[in-house]
C-alpha cells in the first residue's frame, strides 16, 4: 500500500515535471538562438554604418572591434573586401544583396547579412558569423541548470510523497493489525483515532463492530454460565427424586411423577428467565416478566428449599409482613433471585436461614439472612467470577443482573450476620397464574 501510494505520487510529479520542463527547454533553446541572431544583426548594422559612400570606389573600411565574431564586408561582386569570412560570398550573403537583412545557418555558423545602401542602391554587404556550437554551449548550460532544478523538485517530491504515504498508510496498517488481533481472539483491541477523516470513520465503524461482537460473545458466555448455574440444582433435585422413587418399592409413583412435573415446570421457568436476561437491552425481543403476588413466590421458594436445608440439619423460615402479602412482583425473576441467594446461603452460610419480606412505602424489601459472616469487599462481591469458596462466582452476579432487569436492586445489607436485601419497585396489579 505504501509503495503504491509512493509510486502514484511520483508518477504524477514526473508527468508534471515533464510537461513543464520540455516546453521550458524548447523555449530556452529558441531564446538563446534568437538572441544570438539578434546580436549578430546588431553588430552587422553597427559595422554597416562605418562603410562610407566611397566604398564602391575602393575606400578602405575601418571595422569596429567587439566580441570575437567573424565580421566581413563584401562588394557588389560578392568578394571579401575587409574583415574575415569566405573569399566569395555564401548564399545568405548573396541574398542580402537584394537589399534585405538576412539571417541564416551556414556550415555550422550562425550568419547575419546586412546590405549597405547609398542613394537607394546597394554598394556592399556586411556579413557577421559566429559558431553555432557556442550557442549550443549556452543552451546546454541552461538545460543543465533546468535539469538540476527538476532533480531538486523530484527529490523534494519523493520526500513529501514518502511522508504522505506514511501518513496515509499508517492508520490503515494500524487498522489491519487491530483486525488481525480481533481474528486471533483479542476482542479488547481497538483502533486509535486517525487524522484522516475517511480512515477515522472506518476505524470508528470497526471499533463499534468489535464492541458489538464482544457484547454478543460475552452475552452468549454469560447465558451459558447462567443456564448451567441455574439448572444444576433443579436437575439434581429432579434426579434424586426419581432415583428415590425407583429404589423405594413402597413409594407412590404418582407422587414422584407429580413432583417431577413440578420440577420440570420450574426448569422451564428457569430457562425462560435466563433467556429473558440474555435479551436485556433488546426491547424488540424482550418479553415482560410475569407478575404474581409476593406470598405465592415466597411460598414456592420455601417449598423448594425447605427440604434441602433440612437435609443438612439447618432450618429455613420464610415470613412476610401482612401489607406485602398481595404485593405484585415479577414472580419468576424474584424466584430466580431467591434461588441464587438461598443456594449461596446453603453452600457458604451457616445456621438458620431467614427470608423476610417487609414494606418500605411503595418499595418491597426482601431480606435473606443466615448466622454466618462475610469478609469480602462489597465492591467486588457481585463481580462475575469472584468467589470465596469452590463455586464459579456466577450466582450473585446473575442475581444482581436479574434484579436490575426487574427495575430493582440487590445489595449486601450486612456482613455479620450475612444479610442480602432485594429492593423491588411497584409492579402493578398481580396476574392470576398457576405456572408455579
Amino acid at each position: 500500500m505504501r509503495q503504491r501510494v509512493l509510486r502514484v505520487a511520483l508518477v504524477a510529479v514526473l508527468v508534471a515535471l515533464v510537461l513543464l520542463a520540455v516546453p521550458l527547454a524548447t523555449a530556452m533553446w529558441a531564446y538563446f538562438f534568437a538572441d544570438e541572431r539578434n546580436e549578430l544583426e546588431r553588430e552587422a548594422l553597427a559595422a554597416a554604418v562605418r562603410v562610407g559612400p566611397d566604398f564602391a570606389a575602393g575606400d578602405p573600411v575601418e571595422l569596429p572591434k567587439g566580441r570575437e565574431v567573424r565580421l566581413g564586408v563584401y562588394d557588389t561582386r560578392m568578394r571579401l573586401r575587409a574583415g574575415h569570412g569566405p573569399a566569395r560570398a555564401d548564399t545568405e550573403t548573396r541574398r542580402a544583396g537584394a537589399g534585405t537583412v538576412v539571417r541564416g545557418h551556414v556550415d555550422g555558423d550562425l550568419v547575419a547579412a546586412v546590405p549597405v545602401s547609398q542613394n537607394e542602391k546597394v554598394i556592399g554587404i556586411v556579413r557577421v558569423a559566429s559558431p553555432a556550437r557556442d550557442v549550443w554551449g549556452r543552451v546546454l548550460l541552461g538545460w543543465l541548470a533546468l535539469g538540476g532544478v527538476v532533480l531538486i523538485a523530484l527529490t523534494a517530491a519523493v520526500l513529501v510523497a514518502r511522508r504522505q504515504a506514511r501518513a496515509l498508510t499508517a492508520p490503515l496498517e494500524a487498522l489491519s493489525r487491530q483486525a488481525r488481533a480481533v481474528t486471533e481472539g483479542d476482542l479488547t483491541a481497538r483502533t486509535a483515532p486517525s487524522p484522516i477523516a475517511e480512515i477515522d470513520q472506518v476505524a470508528r465503524t470497526h471499533n463499534a463492530m468489535v464492541e458489538r461482537l464482544a457484547q454478543l460473545l460475552q452475552r452468549e458466555r454469560d447465558f451459558t454460565a447462567n443456564a448451567s448455574h441455574q439448572l444444576r440444582t433443579p436437575l439434581t433435585g429432579l434426579q434424586l427424586g426419581l432415583e428415590t422413587a425407583l429404589t423405594d418399592p413402597h413409594a407412590d409413583p404418582r407422587a414422584a411423577l407429580q413432583e417431577a412435573l413440578e420440577s420440570t415446570g420450574h426448569l422451564h421457568h428457569t430457562i425462560d428467565e435466563v433467556l429473558r436476561l440474555a435479551g436485556a437491552g433488546q426491547p424488540s425481543t424482550q418479553t415482560p416478566a410475569a407478575v404474581q403476588p409476593l406470598s405465592g413466590v415466597l411460598g414456592f421458594a420455601e417449598q423448594r428449599w425447605h427440604g434441602l436445608f433440612a437435609d443438612t440439619g439447618r432450618r429455613l423460615t420464610v415470613a412476610a409482613e401482612p401489607e406485602t402479602q398481595d404485593a405484585p412482583v415479577p414472580g419468576r425473576t424474584v424466584g430466580q433471585i431467591l434461588d441464587v441467594l438461598l443456594d449461596n446461603t446453603l453452600r457458604h452460610g451457616r445456621g438458620r436461614a431467614e427470608v423476610t419480606a417487609r414494606s418500605l412505602g411503595d418499595t418491597i424489601a426482601i431480606d435473606v439472612q443466615d448466622e454466618g459472616s462475610i469478609h469480602t469487599d462489597p465492591a467486588v462481591l457481585f463481580d462475575r467470577g469472584h468467589t470465596t469458596g469452590a463455586g464459579a462466582g456466577i450466582g450473585l452476579a446473575l442475581a444482581k443482573d436479574l434484579a436490575e432487569t426487574a427495575g430493582g436492586r440487590l445489595a449486601l445489607a450486612g456482613t455479620d450476620p450475612t444479610t442480602f436485601t432485594l429492593l423491588l419497585p411497584p409492579c402493578g396489579v398481580p396476574e392470576v397464574t398457576h405456572s408455579l
